[in-house]
């Protein structure tokens, strides 16, 4: 799928985000936390959060901000299509510049990327193109790396295919295959905390900025 080559720099209004989540929502809330400190100078708005099921922290997260919320579920739906359809008509309301998925576990279909392909922002936790999937903390340790990370990425119609963004690197130490084995997951908080760090300065530069996708090259103006 060719994504939208561009998004131009702000005109002297924030950028409008709608935030997707499906649980905790802790990538939201560092994004709510410094657009709060912020102000104007993040460049970002948020003027919606949606989800895919009901009853999660992240919704409370984005009511106790005062954020509009809505909810999409699959099983709602008579068709993943259809599901992919009404996301995609729920995210349009609130016309957004750009879509955040902050944990959002459901792939998107060809409606939705028809609408916001370039646009829709993702995380993961590996250094892509390495270990994608739903099991890139596991897969990573697994392999034997000594280093792994997150990227941020532009989402395509692949798992975790799209053009990279940023990415960032934390060290595997000899202690994370242990606690890996006893059911832990040091690693993968250490990576969330680099994670939230790393979407929220993305999404920032984005915004003030602006980009351009050249084939799967992403330049920040």
């Amino acid at each position: 799928m060719a994504l939208p080559p561009s998004l131009p720099p702000s005109s002297g209004r924030p950028a409008r985000l709608v935030v997707l989540v499906s649980g905790s929502g802790t990538n939201l809330q560092a994004l709510i936390d410094r657009i709060g400190a912020e102000g104007e100078a993040f460049g970002a708005e948020i003027v919606a959060v949606g989800a895919d099921r009901t009853g999660i922290e992240g919704l409370e997260r984005a009511e106790r901000a005062g954020l509009p919320t809505f909810v999409c579920r699959v099983r709602d739906h008579e068709t993943r299509e259809g599901w992919d359809r009404a996301l995609a008509e729920a995210t349009a309301a609130h016309e957004p510049d750009l879509v955040v998925s902050a944990g959002f576990m459901k792939i998107v279909g060809k409606e939705f990327l028809a609408r916001y392909g370039g646009r829709f922002v993702n995380t993961h936790p590996a250094l892509l193109p390495s270990f994608p999937g739903a099991h890139g903390v596991r897969d990573a340790l697994e392999y034997g790396a000594r280093v792994t990370g997150c990227t941020v990425h532009f989402v395509d119609d692949g798992v975790d295919t799209g053009p990279i963004i940023a990415q960032g690197v934390v060290e595997v130490r000899d202690e994370d295959h242990a606690d890996h084995e006893a059911g832990g997951n040091a690693l993968h908080e250490r990576i969330k905390e680099v994670e939230r760090r790393l979407l929220v300065d993305v999404v920032g530069r984005l915004a003030r900025h602006g980009y351009r996708i050249e084939g799967r090259k992403v330049t920040i103006q």
